[in-house]
């Protein structure tokens, strides 16, 4: 036997070697493929046992672990029991006080709390689909996302009552039914009186829902309608409009459920307690934070803002041992000053998307051993990446075993248009690894794509056809990626009209109708640039003033105000005489955004927002210089 065993030895160490050499993350890639088949089987055998909906998985938790906290916010602990007794008083109010019933869409307008989980549960249970609206948006943008998704109410909450009080009368008279989460005697601390509205009766229809949940009954209301199929829509979600307002993104229920194993896949354990400080009106935070404490039946730390400074003494407190980021939050936490608290921590773990090398290296030598999972995925589509290695930068990777999984490919496009370049055929061409190209995935059960709400046309647009073969569809995600020769993926770009910045997707088209309201301004190019120190890129705007008009830098600031969020605001200016087309007369950006704001390179008068002064004052080389080196933040 003996002169037999000696080459199998030697022929496997050889194999070993030569693996090592050419495929050395081959046994992370099997691993992770088999922890993704694993948790898609367990997804399966629920399935069979009829837990099919992202609601079906709570519930089914509040069964097995009733006592386990689910949501710790502030001095507030929830129970799994405790967050389905009180959903399912929320469901009977809502139906008994406010008539909502199986297939009506309510929109839901509330800040981080436990009662934006139990509402939006609540409305769960009576088989309506609920919109999750951004808390920042501004009254056109509100009435336009309620019309887009047809909502026959909304929900608010409390502390938000104040910011609808310009809207309210618009909304009530459109018919769509305003429900506060609130008692009726504390609205009058909101400025909106709706006992008392003589002028227009209808602000009396108002309803509020806490009067009524301590004796609504604790059982889960009957429904008399088919079981929800896995590819009906079960949210909206509002993602950035490329042609103007935000878009209202359909969410079928398998692609919520998908999202629920996100956690576990990065390495999260039902013993975990997960700080997440992120808004609930994301998909990073709804779907894949709190569906992957529920799928992991493990307790979410609910803030309600993030707070760098707080950040921290909360891990302390609240002995949280993951939490969850975007990019733009990790760095303002390595810009903090030393503090005793992050020495002392027991986090282990901490999954998000957008961080980049320069930060990451930062959080993991100053806050000990953090093992980070940087991610990417999309709110319409199931594609998506883990980096599931220790290597820095890359989104995930791209070996045959993730391919399996969720097949993707990356198209050439062209440089201007970004338009996939297609042969003689008709058919798209594949990039080389090391090359740039637009990241895109068939459209199939897992990963289903139900188009955007009221836009027919936008939701073609994110489709391509007859990819590489007569018939086939593929969801184009809009995202430069690369490849590289280790099949490490790096993300490269966003095209189109939109840029990122403090963790929202701004649509330049949204900025560029809002200053277009302007008497002064003639045209209007709106843009992101990049900054050093900030993830992103903040807003620009080259604008070409009305003649005999001068740039009015406060009454812009105060129409910025009054339309439109602080993320989306263009923090620099630049007036020209006219702004260059091309020849389908559509503005060419590609060189303002190279530019940027520096006054070294711009010949233009360039102005920055000066809040402080609430008005755009000249941009001088002092003021550049300031900003770049982080003197001055923004």
């Amino acid at each position: 036997m003996s002169w037999a065993i000696a080459p199998l030895a030697v022929g496997i160490a050889t194999l070993l070697l030569v693996q090592r050499k050419l495929y050395p993350y081959f046994w992370e890639d099997l691993l992770y493929y088999a922890r993704v088949r694993r948790v898609g089987k367990a997804m399966m055998a629920r399935m069979k046992r009829g837990v099919v909906t992202y609601l079906q998985c709570f519930e089914l938790q509040a069964r097995n672990i009733p006592q386990k906290a689910f949501i710790v916010f502030e001095d507030q602990v929830l129970s799994y029991r405790d967050a389905d007794v009180r959903s399912n008083r929320f469901a009977n109010v809502l139906r008994s006080h406010c008539g909502l019933r199986h297939g009506d869409i309510v929109a839901l307008l509330m800040n981080n709390e436990p009662d934006f989980i139990c509402v939006w549960f609540g409305l769960c249970k009576l088989g309506c689909e609920v919109a999750f609206l951004n808390f920042n948006i501004k009254s056109q943008s509100l009435q336009h996302c309620l019309h887009s998704c047809g909502a026959k109410a909304l929900v608010v909450g409390s502390d938000l009552m104040a910011s609808l009080e310009e809207v309210l009368p618009t909304l009530m008279d459109s018919g769509i039914d305003v429900c506060v989460a609130a008692e009726r005697s504390s609205l009058k601390d909101s400025g909106i009186d709706v006992c008392v509205a003589a002028e227009r009766p209808s602000l009396k229809n108002i309803r509020t829902l806490l009067d009524q949940l301590d004796s609504a009954s604790p059982e889960k209301p009957e429904l008399d309608a088919p079981p929800p199929n896995l590819m009906d829509n079960f949210l909206f979600i509002f993602t950035s409009g490329t042609t103007g307002l935000p878009k209202a993104a359909r969410i079928s229920h398998i692609k919520a459920v998908m999202c629920m194993a996100f956690l576990r896949l990065c390495g999260a354990r039902g013993s975990d307690r997960v700080y997440l400080p992120l808004p609930l009106y994301h998909m990073s935070a709804s779907l894949l934070g709190i569906g992957g404490c529920i799928q992991l039946g493990a307790t979410c730390v609910l803030k309600r803002k993030f707070s760098a400074s707080q950040f921290w003494k909360d891990c302390l407190k609240y002995d949280i041992t993951v939490f969850q980021y975007i990019g733009e939050l990790c760095r303002y936490l390595v810009n903090q000053p030393k503090t005793a608290e992050e020495a002392s921590h027991k986090v282990r773990l901490a999954a998000g998307s957008g961080l980049r090398a320069d930060v990451w290296k930062e959080l993991v030598r100053r806050f000990g051993k953090i093992q980070i999972r940087e991610a990417y995925g999309l709110t319409e589509a199931s594609i998506g990446f883990v980096n599931y290695t220790d290597e820095i930068g890359p989104i995930g990777r791209a070996s045959y075993f993730n391919k399996l999984n969720l097949p993707f490919e990356f198209l050439k496009c062209d440089p201007q248009t970004y338009e996939p370049i297609r042969t003689d055929s008709g058919h798209c061409i594949k990039v080389s690894k090391g090359e740039a190209g637009l990241l895109v995935a068939p459209v199939m059960f897992t990963n289903p794509f139900l188009g955007y709400a009221g836009d027919k046309a936008m939701s073609e647009r994110k489709l391509l056809r007859d990819v590489f073969r007569t018939g086939d569809v593929y969801f184009n995600t809009g995202d430069l990626m690369l490849q590289d020769h280790r099949d490490f993926v790096y993300f490269k770009d966003r095209i189109g009209d939109t840029f990122r910045w403090k963790g929202e997707n701004v649509s330049t088209t949204e900025v560029s109708e809002v200053l277009g309201g302007l008497d002064f301004l003639l045209d209007v190019s709106v843009y992101g640039v990049t900054v050093p120190g900030y993830e992103g890129r903040v807003g620009m705007a080259a604008v070409v003033l009305k003649d005999d008009h001068g740039l009015d830098g406060e009454r812009l600031y105060s129409h910025l105000i009054h339309t439109l969020p602080p993320y989306a605001w263009p923090w620099f200016l630049r007036v020209q005489t006219s702004l260059d087309m091309t020849d389908t007369f559509k503005q060419q950006k590609g060189r303002l955004v190279q530019q940027g704001f520096s006054p070294h390179t711009v010949q233009q008068p360039l102005y920055f927002l000066d809040a402080s002064q609430r008005t755009y004052t000249p941009l001088t080389a002092h003021t550049y210089q300031h900003i770049v080196s982080g003197k001055k933040r923004l």
